[in-house]
C-alpha cells in the first residue's frame, strides 16, 4: 500500500508558525494535496493535536499526534505517537522543564485552537526553548510510550543532530532519520557515508499552509 504523508507540520501554537495554521486550514490543505496521513508536531507542546485530530474525523485522512522536542543539546527530535493519551503523557514530561516565558512581540504568539479553529488561548511558555531532557532520555521515554523518535532535519545547519553533535550517535540507536524536503539524499549520503543503513523520511516542516508537502 502506498500512503502519502507529512509527519512534520506546525500549527500557530509554534511561535514561528503562521497564524493561518489552524486545524481546519491544515487538514483541508493536506486533503487538497492528496495526503493520506499527517502529524501535528509543534515545538515542545501538543495543545493543537486534539483539535486537528477531531476536525479530521470523518474525512479521508489520518492525523497523528506529535511533538518536535528541543533537547538539552539544542537538537530537534520529531516524536510521533499512536494516540493522543500517550502524547499527553510525554507532553507533561516535556512541559515540566519549560520555565522561560514567551515574549510574543519578539518571538511570536502561540495560539491554541478549538475544533472549529477559534483561538481559545495562548501558551505563555517559550516553546522554542530547550527542554531539560537530553537525547538519550527523549529516545527512551518515547520508546516506553510506544512512540517513535526521529532526529529532525539532520541536513540543516541549525538544531540538527549533525550540526550540533557532528554525528548520529550509535546509542541510542535511531532507526529512522528525517531530512528536509530540499535535501538530495544520494548526495547527502555520499558526503556522510556512515549514514548508510538508516531509513530516511522527508517531511515539510511546514510553518505556512503552502509548505505542506
Amino acid at each position: 500500500m502506498r500512503l502519502y504523508y507529512d509527519f512534520h507540520i506546525h500549527t500557530a501554537l509554534s511561535p514561528c508558525g503562521h497564524r493561518d495554521m489552524s486545524p481546519a486550514n491544515i487538514v483541508n490543505m493536506a486533503l487538497l494535496k492528496g495526503l493520506d496521513v499527517i502529524a501535528i508536531s509543534d515545538h515542545n507542546a501538543i495543545s493543537n493535536c486534539s483539535p486537528c485530530m477531531e476536525y479530521a474525523k470523518g474525512k479521508d485522512i489520518i492525523v497523528l499526534p506529535g511533538i518536535e522536542v528541543q533537547t538539552k543539546e539544542d537538537v530537534h527530535i520529531l516524536c510521533l505517537f499512536k494516540d493522543i493519551n500517550l502524547a499527553m503523557e510525554f507532553d507533561l514530561i516535556v512541559g515540566k522543564s519549560l520555565i522561560l516565558k514567551n515574549n510574543p512581540d519578539y518571538f511570536g504568539r502561540q495560539f491554541i485552537f478549538d475544533i472549529d479553529s477559534n483561538i481559545i488561548g495562548e501558551d505563555e511558555r517559550l516553546l522554542i526553548s530547550s527542554s531539560d531532557l537530553n537525547i538519550n532520555q527523549v529516545f527512551h521515554i518515547v520508546k516506553d510510550l510506544d512512540g517513535v523518535a526521529i532526529p529532525a532535519h539532520i541536513d540543516k545547519r541549525n538544531f540538527s543532530m549533525i550540526s550540533n553533535l557532528g554525528f548520529i550517535p550509535k546509542e541510542p540507536r535511531f532507526s529512522t532519520l528525517e531530512i528536509s524536503k530540499h535535501c538530495n539524499l544520494e548526495e547527502f549520503i555520499r558526503a556522510n557515508p556512515y549514514l548508510k543503513g538508516y531509513r530516511f523520511i522527508k517531511n515539510s516542516d511546514a510553518h505556512y499552509l503552502g509548505d505542506i508537502s
